[in-house]
């Protein structure tokens, strides 16, 4: 791939020097400082609601632990999170092409496909850093609160929502590299992920693919058994398909 090393520096240059090194880090940042203290005053949140509705009446929730902040963690990355990864990326290829950037750099000794892989790993890389930095913060900030937080839960966890980004990240560079409007591009990706919703739903497609990943992080941190080694053989599969429809695609597109 002519070009790679080249592009993907100027790529990962990008992404520290604009804006987009605050929007999804800082969305994780928050989530990881403010999930374990929402966690631990739900309870009293929850009583004192109830008893504002029906004086008299008492709840009585058990005490939080630990547990609940790594569910708060699970429950930010599988929903909000996503959904930000969706509608971000859903310009990666397509903004590029249409202000005129992509034409300008492929006019230098830089192939197509290598423009498409640095994409996807540039994006990838900003994405598992801001992730991982996020995975610290909230083990450390659960540590100060509930006085124990381990590890193996909230790595898990995280690194099972992580297979599950990458897959929607590819699948996001596809449409991108497919159609001009990123609306368009993250509306589909909206679409994806409601299929694989309904799909947790028939038990052979949860075991055997992507959707097996939809619940897993939650599940994870319940200590739930959970059938990992299918859901993550295909999304790694059909994560590597992706990237290739993009090159695929972007190849025969015009500038």
């Amino acid at each position: 791939m002519r070009g790679f090393g080249a592009f993907l520096a100027k790529e990962l240059a990008e992404i520290v020097r604009t804006w987009r090194i605050w929007v999804l880090p800082g969305m994780v940042l928050f989530f990881a400082v403010s999930g374990p203290p929402l966690a631990a005053l739900t309870p009293e949140l929850v009583s004192s609601l109830v008893t504002q509705d029906t004086p008299g009446v008492v709840i009585q929730l058990p005490d939080p632990t630990y547990v609940d902040a790594y569910a708060q963690w699970a429950k930010n990355l599988s929903q909000i999170v996503l959904f930000a990864v969706i509608i971000m990326f859903g310009g990666m290829v397509s903004s590029e092409r249409r202000s005129g950037t992509a034409a300008l750099v492929l006019a230098k000794p830089l192939d197509r496909s290598a423009f498409i892989v640095a994409k996807a790993v540039s994006h990838a890389a900003l994405l598992i850093a801001s992730v991982a930095v996020g995975a610290v913060v909230t083990w450390g900030v659960t540590l100060a609160i509930f006085g124990e937080a381990p590890v193996g839960r909230l790595v898990a966890s995280t690194a099972a929502w992580l297979v599950l980004a990458l897959l929607f990240l590819a699948l996001m560079e596809a449409l991108s590299a497919s159609i001009d409007s990123q609306a368009g591009a993250a509306g589909l990706g909206l679409a994806a992920f409601m299929l694989l919703s309904i799909a947790t739903l028939w038990g052979p497609l949860q075991r055997y693919s992507p959707a097996g990943l939809m619940n897993a992080p939650a599940e994870i941190v319940a200590d739930k058994p959970v059938e990992l080694l299918w859901p993550l053989v295909t999304t790694a599969t059909a994560t590597v398909v992706l990237v290739a429809v993009a090159v695929w695609v972007f190849r025969r597109r015009e500038l």
